[in-house]
């Protein structure tokens, strides 16, 4: 809940201020005005607007995109692992190279940490993963793991002949030396020079490509699944975004606006891996322009004015304060319970004597 406030406040904070920017460097009123029936707007409007509208569509796709990949991955790896568990469509000139990393990567880990590695490897990796302190046992633990997984898939010469039942233990060893390679470069400990930095990131790049993978066909069945739905439902999207939420029109600046926004939050979250759902972000987006302009809307005649976001500035103040006075009359009647009821208190507090004696006078003041 506190991320999704964050994000709408973000929101809104940006489309004002791309909003303003607008309104400062281009100076055509047409921007500013509700659109008028069903006349079609200026060419360079139109192009403005199917720019902003491609750039939401290509962020929305890919965002969504990632969710179907991921949720069909996790069911062919939960129903058929031995098949989808390891990239099997790795070529073998791939392989070669693999091999020669997993020997660089061994070697650089055995300098940088000789030692004896402890009889269960995988026990003390998984723990430096859970824990994220290294400890003497972890790094020869992963450079054993290194080479085991190196002879393992020389014994087989390609990835895709490794047997069904050696390949849960090959992935589970290639994932525990990615991620711990992953936790080394986080913490910073140990400390690596460049030259091996390099090797382990080009290795911990071939043991993501040979399990973190998502098959061709996985890829363009999503594609067509998203395209497909867009094509047949698209005017209930539009309509439900674009026209159901507010009672009025947005102008083309505010709805230029609100796509570039919604399009930058959605790319962000794309590249970082946030977890956002792109329906909220679009209609938040949509709902804070709509807000802005219902607020501006409020001296009745002058529907795009606050404050100097919309196309008459100088009424902006009306936009304020017509909102409060509407409050004036439920702030009264707040104000005066408050007031009775301390005047209440203040008399029950009183003693007898007061009440027969000079304390009346005290009361009558009080409830004056």
């Amino acid at each position: 809940m506190v991320g999704l406030m964050e994000f709408s406040w973000r929101g809104f904070i940006c489309a004002a201020l791309l909003l303003l920017t607008l309104k400062y460097l281009v100076h055509k009123p047409s921007l500013y005005q509700e659109p008028k029936g069903a006349t079609p707007p200026p060419l360079w409007i139109r192009a403005i607007l199917v720019l902003t509208c491609t750039g939401v569509s290509f962020a929305h796709g890919s965002n969504d995109g990632q969710k179907g990949m991921g949720l069909i991955m996790l069911i062919l790896i939960g129903c058929v692992p031995t098949a989808y568990a390891l990239n099997r469509a790795m070529p073998d000139s791939r392989v070669e190279q693999f091999h020669v990393l997993g020997a660089a990567a061994q070697t650089a880990l055995q300098k940088l940490a000789p030692g004896t590695p402890p009889a269960d490897s995988r026990a003390a990796v998984t723990t430096y993963i859970r824990t994220k302190q290294l400890q003497p046992d972890t790094i020869p633990s992963v450079a054993e793991l290194v080479g085991e997984i190196d002879a393992q898939v020389n014994e087989y010469g390609t990835l895709r002949k490794i047997p069904t039942a050696a390949v849960n233990n090959v992935r589970n060893d290639m994932y525990l030396v990615s991620e711990a390679i992953r936790v080394m470069f986080k913490t910073g400990v140990p400390a690596l020079d460049d030259a091996t930095s390099q090797t382990l990131t080009a290795y911990k790049g071939e043991l993501d490509d040979a399990t973190k993978y998502i098959p061709l066909w996985v890829k363009v069945s999503v594609a067509i699944a998203l395209g497909l739905g867009t094509m047949i439902g698209w005017k209930r999207i539009v309509v439900t975004v674009g026209e159901k939420i507010g009672k009025s029109h947005l102008t083309y600046a505010q709805g230029a606006s609100a796509e570039l926004v919604a399009m930058a939050t959605i790319a962000g979250a794309d590249m970082f891996g946030l977890p956002v759902s792109t329906t909220q972000v679009l209609s938040s987006r949509r709902g804070r322009n709509h807000g802005r302009q219902r607020l501006g809307a409020a001296d009745g005649h002058r529907p795009q004015s606050l404050d100097g976001l919309g196309a008459h500035a100088p009424h902006g103040g009306a936009a304020v304060r017509q909102p409060l006075l509407a409050l004036e009359p439920h702030l009264k009647r707040r104000w005066t319970r408050t007031q009775e009821a301390r005047r209440a208190e203040r008399i029950a507090g009183l003693t007898d004597a007061e009440l027969t004696g000079g304390g009346i006078s005290s009361a009558a003041a009080l409830c004056r």
